[in-house]
Protein backbone atom coordinates (compact mmCIF):
# COMPACT_ATOMS: atom_id res chain seq x y z
CA UNK A 1 0.00 0.00 0.00
CA UNK A 2 1.39 3.12 -1.17
CA UNK A 3 1.88 6.28 0.68
CA UNK A 4 -1.38 8.30 -1.35
CA UNK A 5 -3.53 5.12 -0.69
CA UNK A 6 -2.50 5.44 2.77
CA UNK A 7 -3.17 9.34 2.85
CA UNK A 8 -6.62 8.40 1.00
CA UNK A 9 -8.05 6.01 3.56
CA UNK A 10 -7.20 8.78 6.61
CA UNK A 11 -8.80 11.17 4.79
CA UNK A 12 -11.90 9.20 4.19
CA UNK A 13 -12.02 8.14 8.31
CA UNK A 14 -11.70 11.52 9.11
CA UNK A 15 -14.25 12.83 6.87
CA UNK A 16 -16.81 9.39 7.87
CA UNK A 17 -15.82 9.88 11.50
CA UNK A 18 -15.21 13.55 12.55
CA UNK A 19 -18.21 15.35 10.40
CA UNK A 20 -18.32 17.83 13.41
CA UNK A 21 -14.87 19.27 12.38
CA UNK A 22 -15.39 20.32 8.85
CA UNK A 23 -18.68 21.85 9.85
CA UNK A 24 -16.48 24.35 12.69
CA UNK A 25 -13.50 24.48 10.60
CA UNK A 26 -16.04 26.24 8.17
CA UNK A 27 -17.31 28.63 10.11
CA UNK A 28 -13.92 29.63 11.81
CA UNK A 29 -12.98 30.10 8.06
CA UNK A 30 -16.04 31.81 7.35
CA UNK A 31 -14.46 34.81 10.67
CA UNK A 32 -11.42 35.25 8.08
CA UNK A 33 -13.77 35.66 5.16
CA UNK A 34 -15.69 38.41 6.79
CA UNK A 35 -12.32 40.33 7.94
CA UNK A 36 -10.65 39.80 4.25
CA UNK A 37 -14.36 40.82 2.57
CA UNK A 38 -14.62 43.72 4.54
CA UNK A 39 -15.17 46.73 2.56
CA UNK A 40 -14.54 44.60 -0.50
CA UNK A 41 -17.91 45.36 -3.27
CA UNK A 42 -17.35 41.70 -4.49
CA UNK A 43 -17.20 40.21 -0.75
CA UNK A 44 -21.08 40.10 -0.68
CA UNK A 45 -20.90 37.26 -2.96
CA UNK A 46 -18.06 35.43 -1.76
CA UNK A 47 -19.92 35.15 1.63
CA UNK A 48 -23.39 34.40 0.21
CA UNK A 49 -21.08 31.50 -1.68
CA UNK A 50 -20.07 30.17 1.57
CA UNK A 51 -22.69 30.69 3.74
CA UNK A 52 -24.15 28.14 1.16
CA UNK A 53 -21.46 25.80 1.81
CA UNK A 54 -22.03 26.11 5.68
CA UNK A 55 -25.75 25.26 5.27
CA UNK A 56 -24.96 22.22 3.42
CA UNK A 57 -22.04 21.05 6.30
CA UNK A 58 -24.89 21.66 8.66
CA UNK A 59 -27.17 19.69 7.20
CA UNK A 60 -25.02 17.02 6.75
CA UNK A 61 -23.76 16.59 10.46
CA UNK A 62 -27.52 16.60 11.26
CA UNK A 63 -27.44 13.23 9.52
CA UNK A 64 -25.13 11.88 11.80
CA UNK A 65 -27.18 12.84 14.96
CA UNK A 66 -30.17 11.00 16.43
CA UNK A 67 -32.31 13.98 15.06
CA UNK A 68 -34.51 13.98 12.26
CA UNK A 69 -32.90 14.77 8.79
CA UNK A 70 -35.56 15.65 6.73
CA UNK A 71 -36.50 18.65 8.87
CA UNK A 72 -33.18 20.05 8.58
CA UNK A 73 -33.08 19.95 4.39
CA UNK A 74 -36.95 21.75 4.92
CA UNK A 75 -35.26 24.78 6.30
CA UNK A 76 -32.05 24.17 4.29
CA UNK A 77 -33.06 24.33 0.68
CA UNK A 78 -35.17 27.81 1.12
CA UNK A 79 -32.51 29.34 2.77
CA UNK A 80 -30.29 28.15 0.35
CA UNK A 81 -32.14 29.55 -2.27
CA UNK A 82 -32.36 32.84 -0.16
CA UNK A 83 -29.04 33.13 0.87
CA UNK A 84 -28.00 33.06 -2.80
CA UNK A 85 -30.32 35.35 -3.80
CA UNK A 86 -29.90 38.15 -0.94
CA UNK A 87 -26.34 37.86 -1.85
CA UNK A 88 -27.04 38.86 -5.39
CA UNK A 89 -29.70 41.30 -5.01
CA UNK A 90 -29.92 44.30 -2.25
CA UNK A 91 -33.44 43.60 -0.80
CA UNK A 92 -34.43 43.85 2.95
CA UNK A 93 -37.09 41.41 2.99
CA UNK A 94 -34.85 38.97 1.29
CA UNK A 95 -31.95 39.57 3.99
CA UNK A 96 -35.09 39.04 7.02
CA UNK A 97 -36.29 35.88 5.55
CA UNK A 98 -32.75 34.17 4.82
CA UNK A 99 -31.71 35.24 8.10
CA UNK A 100 -34.72 33.97 9.56
CA UNK A 101 -34.21 30.18 7.86
CA UNK A 102 -30.63 30.32 8.56
CA UNK A 103 -31.00 30.90 12.05
CA UNK A 104 -33.40 28.34 12.33
CA UNK A 105 -31.29 26.00 10.63
CA UNK A 106 -27.78 26.63 13.09
CA UNK A 107 -30.12 26.31 16.27
CA UNK A 108 -31.93 22.75 15.42
CA UNK A 109 -27.87 21.87 13.90
CA UNK A 110 -26.95 22.76 17.49
CA UNK A 111 -30.26 21.10 19.41
CA UNK A 112 -28.95 18.21 17.07
CA UNK A 113 -25.55 18.22 17.87
CA UNK A 114 -26.59 18.44 21.74
CA UNK A 115 -28.78 15.44 21.26
CA UNK A 116 -25.50 13.66 20.00
CA UNK A 117 -23.14 15.17 22.83
CA UNK A 118 -25.72 13.68 25.62
CA UNK A 119 -26.77 10.65 23.82
CA UNK A 120 -24.08 8.20 25.77
CA UNK A 121 -21.38 8.41 28.61
CA UNK A 122 -18.08 8.44 26.37
CA UNK A 123 -16.54 11.60 24.82
CA UNK A 124 -15.14 10.90 21.26
CA UNK A 125 -12.90 13.36 19.40
CA UNK A 126 -15.87 14.07 16.68
CA UNK A 127 -17.97 14.99 19.99
CA UNK A 128 -15.15 17.54 20.98
CA UNK A 129 -15.12 19.04 17.75
CA UNK A 130 -18.96 19.07 17.93
CA UNK A 131 -19.28 20.57 21.16
CA UNK A 132 -17.20 23.90 19.64
CA UNK A 133 -19.17 23.51 16.59
CA UNK A 134 -22.18 24.17 18.65
CA UNK A 135 -20.68 27.00 20.54
CA UNK A 136 -20.10 28.46 16.82
CA UNK A 137 -24.06 27.35 15.38
CA UNK A 138 -25.43 29.44 18.39
CA UNK A 139 -23.45 32.48 17.79
CA UNK A 140 -24.30 32.59 14.05
CA UNK A 141 -28.32 31.63 14.97
CA UNK A 142 -28.21 34.76 16.88
CA UNK A 143 -26.15 36.85 15.14
CA UNK A 144 -29.08 36.16 12.32
CA UNK A 145 -32.00 37.33 14.89
CA UNK A 146 -30.25 39.90 15.65
CA UNK A 147 -29.91 41.21 11.89
CA UNK A 148 -33.82 40.73 11.26
CA UNK A 149 -34.19 42.48 15.07
CA UNK A 150 -32.24 45.53 13.28
CA UNK A 151 -33.90 45.06 9.91
CA UNK A 152 -37.32 45.12 11.77
CA UNK A 153 -36.51 48.04 13.81
CA UNK A 154 -33.40 49.89 12.52
CA UNK A 155 -32.72 51.71 16.11
CA UNK A 156 -32.30 48.26 18.21
CA UNK A 157 -28.58 48.41 18.27
CA UNK A 158 -25.61 51.19 18.72
CA UNK A 159 -22.44 51.48 18.79
CA UNK A 160 -19.32 53.33 19.83
CA UNK A 161 -18.24 53.71 16.42
CA UNK A 162 -21.06 55.45 13.67
CA UNK A 163 -23.84 55.02 16.62
CA UNK A 164 -26.25 56.30 14.37
CA UNK A 165 -25.80 53.99 11.87
CA UNK A 166 -27.07 50.37 11.56
CA UNK A 167 -24.93 47.98 12.74
CA UNK A 168 -22.83 45.39 10.04
CA UNK A 169 -23.36 41.51 10.24
CA UNK A 170 -19.79 41.63 11.38
CA UNK A 171 -20.77 43.71 14.59
CA UNK A 172 -23.68 41.83 15.16
CA UNK A 173 -21.58 38.49 15.07
CA UNK A 174 -19.11 40.24 17.76
CA UNK A 175 -21.96 41.35 20.27
CA UNK A 176 -23.41 37.23 19.71
CA UNK A 177 -19.79 36.12 21.08
CA UNK A 178 -19.31 38.18 23.60
CA UNK A 179 -22.81 37.68 24.86
CA UNK A 180 -22.40 33.32 24.50
CA UNK A 181 -19.05 33.45 25.95
CA UNK A 182 -19.72 36.18 29.05
CA UNK A 183 -16.94 38.53 27.58
CA UNK A 184 -18.89 41.23 28.50
CA UNK A 185 -17.63 43.73 26.02
CA UNK A 186 -19.91 46.79 25.16
CA UNK A 187 -18.66 47.79 22.01
CA UNK A 188 -22.15 47.11 20.74
CA UNK A 189 -25.20 47.15 22.35
CA UNK A 190 -28.88 46.42 22.53
CA UNK A 191 -31.30 49.73 22.89
CA UNK A 192 -34.88 48.57 22.61
CA UNK A 193 -36.57 45.86 24.29
CA UNK A 194 -36.81 43.48 21.92
CA UNK A 195 -32.81 43.89 21.47
CA UNK A 196 -32.30 43.51 25.14
CA UNK A 197 -34.95 40.60 25.38
CA UNK A 198 -32.47 38.59 22.58
CA UNK A 199 -29.43 39.30 23.80
CA UNK A 200 -30.73 38.21 27.85
CA UNK A 201 -31.63 34.77 25.96
CA UNK A 202 -28.42 34.11 24.55
CA UNK A 203 -26.53 35.52 27.77
CA UNK A 204 -28.64 32.55 28.90
CA UNK A 205 -28.42 30.15 26.56
CA UNK A 206 -24.52 30.65 27.00
CA UNK A 207 -24.74 29.72 30.79
CA UNK A 208 -26.66 26.97 29.95
CA UNK A 209 -24.47 25.73 27.14
CA UNK A 210 -21.33 25.58 29.59
CA UNK A 211 -23.00 24.38 32.68
CA UNK A 212 -24.70 21.66 31.33
CA UNK A 213 -23.12 20.46 28.07
CA UNK A 214 -19.59 21.84 28.18
CA UNK A 215 -19.06 20.88 32.14
CA UNK A 216 -20.52 17.24 31.30
CA UNK A 217 -18.15 16.92 28.98
CA UNK A 218 -15.31 17.96 30.95
CA UNK A 219 -16.20 15.22 34.08
CA UNK A 220 -16.88 12.17 31.02
CA UNK A 221 -13.35 13.10 29.96
CA UNK A 222 -11.98 13.30 33.62
CA UNK A 223 -13.33 10.06 34.53
CA UNK A 224 -12.01 8.03 31.76
CA UNK A 225 -8.77 9.59 32.33
CA UNK A 226 -9.04 8.42 35.64
CA UNK A 227 -10.00 5.22 35.05
CA UNK A 228 -7.30 4.62 32.56
CA UNK A 229 -4.67 5.46 34.53
CA UNK A 230 -6.30 3.23 37.50
CA UNK A 231 -6.16 0.01 35.43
Amino acid sequence: MNDQTISFLRRRILVRHHPSAFLLGAQLLSLVLYAASDGVHSGRALLGAFSAIVLALAVWVVSRTPATNWIAWVIAIPAFLLSLLSALFVDSQLLVWSSLLEAALYFYTAGSLIAYMMGDHQVTTDELFAAGATFTLIAWGFAYVYLVCQTWYPASFSGAARPGEPRTFIELLFLSFTNLSAAGLGDVLPITSLARVLVMLEQFVGVAYIAVVVSRLIGLTIVRRDRTNSS
